[in-house]
């Protein structure tokens, strides 16, 4: 009789974990401590050359800040310019200024349980951004709309391993680009409660996304909780703009982050060597972090940079090279030098399709970015063929991978030691250990288990449909638009963002530019 009812006991068991592994889990993974050792290729004498050759640009060669207001701000701290916009910045004044930047600080998210721990050992995954392109998902590749961005940060809210909504993860062609960033952060807002990035794409974008984050969290919360992350691209070499450095300011005067991102194509507009290189790229991100201080000290900034190298026979952008490893791992080195946080970008790929070549290229940019200590992982869902388009299938399957990052970067888990050795004096020689209690007890956490990837025998995947990765990834993501539920806002906020909307989309001309003037 209680073996009876001990078969029976296991049958309801095994039903309940069947059931339990049904339910999708879309709850937001926390801020990623990392638990493992970084790789850090340079010496100390190494990083001090690098830093010494960044410097002796910063001085002797300079930076062009194509920007009026920039340039009275740096001749008001002592910076010395000559011809009309080229800074020459004293190592001693750069220095200083980056000395007030928070190597740590916490994202607020409007739903208080996606706050994070960021900066040093904390790290997050955010979605790509700025596609002109999608591939959906019937696998064509097509113009976006704005119900097309709304499906992507309904995917990034259900994704336990991506931390952000970001902005416009893919570029909504059916809204005035003049008006664009409105319904852009609108729909970051209402599709997700994760924290989001903010529109950079003019000064008075950038104003209209920090006007709208007073909506949605108030004025003075704005004051000392970072909510909306702006990217500022450089552009390379040794080159910032009116356009990003009116961004800039827009953000550090609210006391939200920025990125300060020079764009590197490597051979391109660079040295064609990788030391060299990073000796560039230092000295762009370290005079954009300079000027974060000069707009508001104490502003967080984040030592960013897109990282490519081009192909020497056609000139394009590479993905995934070793070169990109390298010197991911360097900047690592030189951002914790300086300690202030840091940003790169991961699963990239140049591949047209969701192939070989895209899995190949994204998987070895996620994982040196976990070697090099990154910790804003942006372009972490979706980018394919150097970003000229977010595949929704290669979304789900890259949050997935992160995730798995996350897993191996969190380190070896030690909790349950004891009793698992115990469990092989139980087991004994020639056993097995499915049916253990710890095995059952612990089987979900023990070994990550994805979801989008067939393990089964050849046989049972044939007789299943033969279904290859891309198809079994657009089936996932309809699945999970299909589940999805809108975390709603707040009835009064969600008016009061609309009629700010309204009110701009009726003062800014609907015009295919940049709103630069309203």
């Amino acid at each position: 009789m209680n073996e009876v009812m001990e078969k029976k006991s296991a049958r309801r068991g095994r039903g309940a974990r069947t059931a339990q592994r049904a339910v999708r889990d879309v709850k937001m993974l926390p801020s990623l401590k990392r638990g493992l050792p970084l790789t850090e290729p340079m010496s100390a004498e190494e990083i001090e050359r690098i830093d010494a050759a960044s410097m002796d640009i910063l001085e002797n060669v300079g930076v062009v800040f194509r920007d009026e207001i920039a340039i009275a701000d740096w001749k008001r701290v002592g910076a010395e310019v000559r011809d009309g916009d080229r800074v020459h910045l004293d190592r001693g004044l750069v220095r200083e200024l980056i000395k007030s930047i928070p190597e740590t600080f916490t994202y607020h998210a409007r739903n208080p349980a996606h706050n994070l721990p960021f900066g040093k050992d904390h790290a997050i995954f955010v979605p790509m951004t700025g596609a002109p392109f999608l591939r959906d998902l019937d696998d064509v590749r097509r113009n976006p709309t704005l119900d097309d961005l709304a499906n992507f940060h309904k995917l990034a809210q259900m994704s336990p391993a991506l931390h952000s909504s970001a902005h416009h993860i893919v570029e909504p062609y059916d809204h005035p680009i003049s008006q664009r960033h409105l319904r852009i952060t609108y729909s970051s807002m209402k599709h997700s409660d994760k924290t989001f990035m903010g529109m950079t794409t003019s000064p008075k974008n950038a104003e209209d996304v920090m006007e709208m984050c007073a909506i949605l969290f108030g004025e003075d919360f704005l004051e000392d909780h970072p909510v909306a992350t702006g990217n500022c691209n450089g552009n390379s070499p040794l080159v910032w703009d009116e356009t990003m450095l009116g961004a800039m300011r827009a953000f550090c005067k609210r006391n939200q982050p920025v990125l300060c991102s020079p764009f590197v194509l490597g051979g391109a507009n660079t040295p064609a060597s990788v030391a060299p290189a990073v000796a560039q790229l230092n000295a762009e991100a370290l005079s954009a972090l300079a000027y974060t201080q000069v707009i508001r000290k104490g502003a967080p900034a984040i030592y960013g940079h897109y990282l490519s190298t081009v192909s020497m026979k056609s000139g394009a952008p590479m993905a995934g090279t070793p070169e990109i490893s390298l010197m991911n791992m360097m900047i690592g080195q030189m951002a914790r030098f300086y300690g202030v946080p840091w940003r790169s970008s991961t699963n990239l790929g140049g591949a047209k399709t969701l192939d070989a070549q895209a899995g190949y290229e994204s998987a070895t940019t996620l994982m040196a970015l976990q070697m090099a200590g990154t910790n804003y992982m942006w372009h972490a869902a979706g980018w394919n063929e150097a970003g000229m388009h977010c595949s929704m299938a290669k979304f789900v399957i890259d949050a997935e991978q992160c995730a798995m990052a996350y897993r191996m970067a969190e380190g070896i888990r030690w909790d349950d030691f004891d009793e698992a050795v115990a469990a092989v004096g139980d087991i004994g020689p020639g056993g097995h250990y499915l049916g253990h209690p710890h095995t059952l007890a612990n089987f979900q956490r023990a070994f990550f288990m994805p979801d989008l990837f067939d393990n089964n025998s050849i046989e049972q995947w044939q007789a299943e449909g033969a279904v290859e990765a891309n198809a079994r990834a657009q089936a996932y993501a309809r699945k999970m638009l299909n589940e999805y539920e809108e975390p709603k806002l707040d009835e009064g906020v969600n008016e009061a963002l609309l009629a700010y909307i309204a009110k701009r989309e009726g003062e800014i001309p609907a015009a295919d530019a940049l709103n630069q003037e309203y």
